[in-house]
C-alpha cells in the first residue's frame, strides 16, 4: 500500500511496536507520510531495550545501558487499524549494518517457525487474554455474579467497544465475556500460525487499552491487579500438525487422538516448563497468582481437561475433532513476551520430538494432592528461581541464543531485586497498570 491508501483508511499516525525481555511493548510513532521511508530505514532505538526491565529500570550487570543503537523496521504488509488516526505495524530490530539484532524478539520467534518448517511441522497458536476493567471513577466494570447474563448487561457497551476496535485490528473475536471476579474479562480469539497469533496478541491488548478513552474504563493485564483479588491469565493453545494433519487428535487408537510425534512434542514443553516459565511470567506479581487451587498451573504436570495443569490438554468438542485438539499452556501471564513463549514452546516441542519423549501419565485431579506419590515438582515460585531455571536450560540457551538468553536471565534478576525493595502496597500499585 501506499502512504495515501494508508491514510485513506483513516491512519495518520503509526504505532510500530516491539515487545522487550520483561514483557513490556514498546513504541515508536511515525506520521503515515513516513511509513514507506520506515519501512525500508526503520526508526532508531537504543541498544538498552534488549535490559530494560518491566520498572524501567535497566539490568545494568550487562553492561549494554548506554551504547549502541538499532533500528526498528515496521512490518507494513501487517498495518492494521485507523480509528481514532491511529495505526498499528508489529516492529523488526536491526543493527546499523541490516542484521537481525540478536535481541529481537519476533525474529527468534521466527526463528523457530522457520525450524519447525524444516522439520515439516506448522505450529497453529491463539493467546487468550484475561484483563481487570475499571471505571475512571474505580469502580469495576462489573458486580455482578460470575460469567453471569448480569454482568454481561452491565459491561455490554464495553463489550461493543472492544470488540468493535479489535475488527479494525483484523482479530477475529471467538469469545468475549465478564469473568470470574468483579471487573475481570476475557477474550478468546481465532486460531493463527505462531508468529500472526503473537502478533495479535500484542495488537489485542493494545486495542483493549485504546477503548480506555472512548469508554472511560481502563485496563490491567497485571498478572494480580489486587492483593485480594484474582488473577489474570493469557493462556497459550497450540496444536502442532504435518501433511494438513492435527498430531494432537488424529490416531484413533489413542484414547485423546495423540500420535505419537504430538505426545513427544507435548513431553518436551512439559520438560522445559521450570525455565519456560521465567518467560511466561516475567514479573514479580506473576507469582502471587501462581498456586495450587487458582487454575494457573502450579505443578509440572499435564492432563486432560484439567485446569490446574500447567499443560492442559484439550480434545474439542466431537462435532471439531480431531483439528480443534490442541494443548493449553496455563503458566503464562500478560508480562511473558508472546514471542518469546510462543518460540520456546516450539523449540522444546521440537527437541521432544528430536528426542522421542514420552508423557507421563496425566494427572486428572488437582496436583497438589498427589504431588507427593506422582513425584510432581512445583514449578518456580519466585522470580528468581524462575530465572535460575532459565539459566540452567541448556535447550533454551541453545534456542534464544547466548547473547538474548542471558539479557533475559539479567533482567529477571534485576527486576527481582528491584521488587525485594518494596512492600507489598507498593509492589501491587506499582504494577497495577504496567501491563
Amino acid at each position: 500500500m501506499s502512504d495515501e491508501e494508508w491514510a485513506a483508511r483513516g491512519i495518520e499516525l503509526i504505532a510500530i511496536a516491539f515487545v522487550d525481555n520483561a514483557g513490556l511493548t514498546r513504541a515508536k510513532s511515525i506520521p503515515v507520510a513516513r511509513a514507506a521511508v520506515a519501512g525500508q530505514r526503520g526508526v532508531g532505538s537504543p541498544f538498552a531495550f534488549a535490559i530494560f526491565q518491566g520498572n524501567d529500570g535497566m539490568a545494568t550487570a550487562t553492561g549494554f545501558e548506554a551504547t549502541g543503537d538499532t533500528r526498528v523496521v515496521p512490518d507494513l504488509d501487517r498495518l492494521t487499524g485507523g480509528l481514532d488516526g491511529w495505526g498499528w505495524a508489529p516492529g523488526d530490530i536491526y543493527d546499523p549494518s541490516g542484521e537481525r539484532w540478536p535481541f529481537c524478539t519476533r525474529g527468534f520467534l521466527q526463528r523457530m517457525v522457520e525450524r519447525a518448517a524444516e522439520a515439516g511441522f506448522e505450529v497453529r497458536m491463539a493467546f487468550e487474554h484475561e484483563w481487570y476493567a475499571e471505571h475512571d471513577h474505580g469502580a469495576p466494570a462489573h458486580h455482578a455474579p460470575a460469567y453471569s447474563l448480569p454482568a454481561t448487561a452491565e459491561a455490554g457497551a464495553y463489550m461493543r467497544e472492544v470488540l468493535h476496535r479489535l475488527a479494525n485490528h483484523g482479530v477475529v473475536v471467538e469469545q468475549i465475556h465478564p469473568e470470574y471476579s468483579p471487573g475481570q474479562m476475557e477474550v478468546s480469539v481465532g486460531v493463527q500460525d505462531a508468529l500472526t497469533a503473537s502478533d495479535h496478541c500484542v495488537v489485542t491488548r493494545h486495542a483493549i487499552r485504546t477503548a480506555w478513552p472512548a469508554t472511560g474504563i481502563r485496563p490491567s493485564f497485571s498478572p494480580l491487579p489486587k492483593a485480594d483479588g484474582l488473577g489474570n491469565g493469557c493462556h497459550l493453545h497450540f496444536s502442532v500438525w504435518r501433511d494438513g494433519e492435527n498430531l494432537f487428535g488424529a490416531d484413533p487408537e489413542h484414547p485423546q487422538g495423540l500420535t505419537t510425534v504430538g505426545q513427544s512434542f507435548l513431553a518436551g514443553v512439559l520438560d522445559e516448563l521450570p525455565g519456560l516459565t521465567a518467560l511466561s511470567c516475567a514479573s514479580p506479581i506473576s507469582y502471587r497468582r501462581l498456586g495450587p487451587n487458582r487454575w494457573s498451573g502450579a505443578y509440572g504436570c499435564w492432563g486432560t481437561e484439567n485446569r490446574e495443569a500447567a499443560l492442559r490438554f484439550i480434545e474439542g468438542s466431537w462435532a471439531a475433532r480431531p483439528g480443534a485438539a490442541n494443548a493449553e499452556l496455563k503458566v503464562l501471564d500478560a508480562s511473558g513476551n508472546p514471542y518469546l513463549v510462543a518460540g520456546a514452546v516450539i523449540a522444546a516441542g521440537l527437541a521432544g520430538v528430536g528426542g522421542k519423549l514420552e508423557l507421563p501419565e496425566p494427572v486428572q485431579i488437582e496436583p497438589s494432592r498427589v504431588a507427593a506419590e506422582r513425584g510432581l515438582e512445583r514449578l518456580p515460585e519466585t522470580l528468581s528461581t524462575a530465572a535460575d531455571a532459565l539459566e540452567g536450560s541448556s535447550l533454551l540457551a541453545d534456542a534464544l541464543g547466548s547473547s538474548l538468553h542471558e539479557a533475559i536471565v539479567a533482567v529477571r534478576r534485576g527486576e527481582d531485586a528491584a521488587a525485594a525493595a518494596m512492600d507489598d502496597d507498593q509492589l501491587f500499585a506499582y504494577y497495577r497498570w504496567r501491563y
